[in-house]
Formats: structure tokens, C-alpha cells, sequence
């Protein structure tokens, strides 16, 4: 169980603080205390890169997988050269693009989202929304006219020659 202090004990320990302390300290502490707070959000700005997060997005350039599941020569070979990378300290995009400059943009598993490559992101969406508003649109037709179809009575059809009747007669007489 956490102890707090009063607040009146906290108050007269700042103030006892603030009064000890002379212009030049009172600097130093604001300022390591801005830079303690500022420092490490600027390190999770940019997060080391990790083999095992690089490697499901990039695929082995020999075998056309994954290279997490790839196990040709190749992909060791690529497993090595990114390890290297991430011992230089490098983020996840500057090995990316290392690795486009040195295999080729078929490493990445992903194709960038520019050119005609765009339309990778654009079609499957496009499809979809499509098919969407087509549904939107032909459902309440189709509801309709089957209500309208069960609301109208079934005609007995057409009526049927003598001939053909008197036929159906006795083959049904014959049948029983």
C-alpha cells in the first residue's frame, strides 16, 4: 500500500527547496527535468529494429517467400546482411531501402504504393465498395418483387386441349 504525504508537508518541503537553492541550481534542475522527460520520448520516436520484425516484410529473392520461413542460402545470406544493419543502429525503413538498393524492390513483400503499383491498394477497395452498392441497390428490388410474386395468387395455368385431357384421363385410369 502506497503512503502519501499531507499536502501540507508537501508544500513546505517545495518551498523549503526552492528557498535552498540558488538561481544557477534552480536552472540545472528545470533543465535536466525537461530533458529527462524529452529524451526518452525521442528515443521511442525511432525504435531499434528488430530481425524478427523485418523479416515478414521483406521475402527471400531466390525461393518468393517470406524470408521468416525461407531457408535457401540466399535468405541466410539476406538474415546476415540485416543483422548487420541493425548492429549499425539503422531503423526499420533505412533497412528497407538498403535492401531495396541491394536486391532489388522484389525483396520487399509489399510493393510501394506509387506508379502503377498503386493500383494494388486501390482495386481490391474499389471492388469491394462496388459490390457494396450493388447489393445496397439490387436487394430491395429482389425483395420487392418476390413480395409482390407471393402477394399475386398462382394461376392454374393454361387450360389443356380435349384431346390432351382425355388422354391424361386414361392414362391416370390405366395407372390406378
Amino acid at each position: 500500500m502506497r503512503r502519501t504525504r499531507p499536502a501540507t508537508v508537501t508544500a513546505a518541503l517545495t518551498a523549503a527547496l526552492t528557498a535552498a537553492l540558488t538561481p544557477a541550481l534552480r536552472l540545472a534542475v528545470v533543465v535536466a527535468t525537461v530533458l529527462s522527460v524529452a529524451l526518452p520520448s525521442a528515443t521511442a520516436a525511432t525504435p531499434r529494429a528488430s530481425l524478427t520484425e523485418i523479416e515478414n516484410d521483406v521475402m527471400c529473392v531466390v525461393c518468393h517467400e517470406s524470408l521468416a520461413v525461407a531457408s535457401s542460402p540466399q535468405a541466410d545470406s539476406e538474415r546476415a546482411y540485416i543483422r548487420l544493419l541493425i548492429a549499425q543502429g539503422q531503423t526499420k525503413p533505412q533497412i528497407e531501402n538498403a535492401l531495396v538498393a541491394q536486391y532489388g524492390p522484389s525483396v520487399l513483400a509489399l510493393p510501394p504504393a506509387h506508379g502503377f503499383n498503386l493500383t494494388v491498394y486501390i482495386v481490391p477497395p474499389l471492388i469491394l465498395a462496388i459490390g457494396i452498392v450493388t447489393l445496397v441497390i439490387t436487394l430491395p428490388r429482389w425483395r420487392r418483387r418476390s413480395r409482390a410474386a407471393s402477394q399475386t395468387p398462382l394461376s392454374a395455368g393454361p387450360e389443356l386441349d380435349p384431346g390432351d385431357a382425355r388422354r391424361l384421363d386414361e392414362d391416370l385410369a390405366r395407372d390406378s
